[in-house]
């Protein structure tokens, strides 16, 4: 049998959006992201953003055409692994495809992977010295006690699935995790399962009727929805957010607020407060 992947930390969440000035300067101005690495490409611009504790990759695809139906997304993570090599023969052996192969690093077919493009790299940019910074990372006591938000990190991401006991067997199989908490959200007519996958918690959320989860289903099909931080204080954060003219609406929990994605880039992000999910 093949083994089960062994992720090890979390590295970047990649996300897809248009206009590259545009983006960057909102993402500085609203989040104080720190621009740590440029990688550009004939195919797309792309850069590392440092923000809240947590590294994103931002591709701006040269041409928005193919792009346009589907819009802003979110496109999946890189994960470190311990080696590459074993682990595109685990996705082999599973008949799972690679979207992207460039010896270093592999990015699964997201159409295999409830719409995850899951990258995978065996060394850390945080202690390896794998990326030349173009500015040393804020470290988290910056981001919790000095930035007005009050980041204290990542606490989640989520991942919009229309079959949820297909896409839980598909990560116990994939993955060696822990499954976490289980919960009904009937404010947003939504099932919710917690993951913990390395240093990451993954909530899955299928719909048990009507709402947003269900229309996004119908929108997108499978695939990332939000990106949560966890902050100190939820109207600290709210009052930022209404000095740069953001209302920020309720979020997929009760006890979250978030960003809509038409107020930041076509990106949904969430704030949660005195929590790790």
């Amino acid at each position: 049998m093949t083994d089960k992947i062994r992720c090890i930390e979390m590295q970047h969440i990649n996300m897809c959006t248009r206009d590259f000035d545009a983006s960057m300067e909102h993402f500085k101005r609203v989040f104080g992201a720190q621009f740590v690495h440029d990688i550009p490409a004939p195919q797309w611009h792309a850069v590392l953003l440092y923000m809240g504790g947590v590294l994103f990759e931002m591709f701006v695809p040269e041409h928005w055409l193919v792009n346009a139906r589907y819009g802003p997304h979110w496109v999946g993570l890189e994960y470190q692994i311990g080696d590459v090599a074993e682990t595109r023969q685990n996705l082999q052996d599973r008949g799972l495809g690679m979207v992207r192969d460039i010896g270093i690093a592999i990015h699964s077919e997201p159409e295999e992977c409830f719409g995850v493009a899951f990258e995978f790299y065996d060394r850390s940019f945080f202690s390896d010295d794998a990326v030349a910074w173009i500015e040393p990372l804020q470290p988290a006591s910056y981001w919790r006690d000095e930035h007005p938000i009050g980041f204290t990190g990542l606490a989640r991401y989520s991942i919009a699935v229309g079959d949820h006991d297909a896409a839980l067997a598909f990560y116990d199989d994939l993955f060696d995790l822990e499954v976490t908490y289980e919960e009904e959200r009937p404010a947003i007519g939504a099932r919710a399962t917690g993951i913990q996958l390395a240093d990451t918690v993954v909530e899955l959320l299928s719909p048990t009727g009507p709402g947003p989860i269900a229309d996004q289903l119908h929108r997108y099909g499978d695939g990332m929805r939000s990106v949560v931080f966890g902050v100190t204080d939820l109207d600290r954060a709210a009052r930022h957010f209404a000095g740069h003219g953001i209302t920020l609406v309720p979020g997929d929990r009760d006890d979250t607020l978030a960003i809509r994605p038409a107020d930041n880039r076509g990106m949904m992000m969430e704030f949660s407060a005195g929590s790790s999910r």
